[in-house]
């Protein structure tokens, strides 16, 4: 079998009846918009995440930017990011006229380094994004101690991590998402739990804030042309919620084969000096959104000859990213020369993610493992 970087075709094959049974529902009701299953889908994601609000968007990048607005900052209000994330999360705050404040990340899981965090804070800082990427949590009980300290809001980007689960000190858990005052994540195609286009979500335990980001999300109004606040248009059609809604009782199962796939890798990969497998938090699950190695020595130094010689043999890889916000021409004016990025800086060199999916091989595995090691 071809070797994809993900395979949403065998995904989709092995649910066709009931994902093809959801549309055809979808398509013979004629409610493409605002459709019931829409109303399903929020409440069935709620009551898997055990989070008190589900309230669906347009994108992820949507969510990001509706739920900051939910919290009312206003123009020169300053956001905590960290600077080794895809750029949605810094496009928003750009979008918003707000000020970013960019912060390195951890170099173990490159999520957002917490003892930067409070060295950027002063009176007009406002929030911090926390990105977990790849598929486990930040550091989310210090983040939220922090945020407590300085009366910020928190908003997790979880869009890579639906279904991780965070441990506390006292033994609680939570889902990504649902941890700080809002959450947001993505139904990309090819994200964990994803849909045939484009779809998203916010996620709240505020009955105050539920209620405000369901307005923004529909133009500002909670009656029809009666409108209480600036919004936007920014919602999940029907079919889309429908195919979510057939493929959410399979996340487990999902996020179980991308695990088996990550320990077969780490199984397979681990003698290997110059490769530095994913690393897991003793305070996170991790779901694998990708597979990332860092490469070091002479392997590191040689990334781009490695993608090359294994996309010779039939085997993507990707780089998940080659800059960092700071490094992109649109966010140059963000970068202070005092900044310390040396960890974002140094990963955007290091980095390679190799195909992971919930349909992936162990002979397919050990072929790519094969190749990199011959390599």
């Amino acid at each position: 079998m071809k070797i994809q970087m993900v395979d949403l075709r065998s995904q989709y094959e092995k649910i066709k009846t009931e994902i093809d049974t959801a549309i055809l529902e979808v398509i013979q009701s004629s409610a493409f918009i605002k459709g019931q299953k829409v109303n399903e889908f929020e409440i069935a994601l709620a009551t898997f995440l055990n989070v008190k609000h589900v309230i669906s968007c347009g994108n992820g990048t949507d969510a990001i930017q509706i739920a900051l607005m939910a919290l009312g900052l206003k123009a020169g209000d300053e956001v905590i990011i960290p600077t080794f994330t895809y750029v949605a999360t810094a496009e928003v705050v750009a979008l918003l006229g707000l000020k970013p404040l960019l912060v390195d990340v951890n170099p173990d899981t490159f999520c957002i380094d917490i003892c930067q965090i409070e060295a950027k804070i002063s009176p007009n800082t406002k929030a911090i994004i926390p990105v977990h990427l790849f598929g486990q949590c930040a550091n989310m009980e210090e983040i939220l101690l922090i945020a407590k300290k300085y009366y910020l809001f928190v908003v997790e980007d979880a869009a890579q991590a639906i279904g991780a689960q965070y441990t506390f000190k006292n033994g609680s858990t939570a889902f990504a998402g649902c941890i700080g005052d809002i959450g947001t994540t993505s139904f990309f195609p090819s994200k964990n739990l994803g849909c045939f286009g484009d779809g998203g979500a916010i996620m709240t335990n505020s009955d105050e804030l539920a209620e405000k980001i369901r307005m923004i999300c529909n133009h500002g109004q909670k009656v029809q042309y009666y409108h209480d606040c600036v919004g936007v248009n920014s919602r999940l059609d029907t079919i889309q919620a429908s195919i979510l809604l057939a493929k959410l009782p399979h996340l487990n199962s999902y996020t179980a084969a991308r695990q088996k796939a990550a320990n077969y890798y780490n199984e397979l990969l681990k003698d290997n000096g110059d490769i530095i497998c994913p690393f897991i938090g003793n305070n996170s699950t991790h779901v694998f959104h990708q597979y990332t190695i860092k490469l070091t020595g002479k392997l590191g130094s040689n990334r781009n000859l490695l993608k090359e010689f294994l996309k010779e043999r039939g085997i993507p890889t990707m780089v998940y990213y080659p800059l960092c916000v700071h490094q992109q021409r649109a966010y140059k004016n963000w970068y202070n020369e005092t900044d310390n990025f040396s960890i974002s800086n140094n990963l955007v060199n290091q980095v390679l993610s190799l195909p992971m999916h919930s349909n992936l091989l162990e002979t397919q595995q050990k072929y790519i493992v094969d190749n990199i090691l011959e390599f």
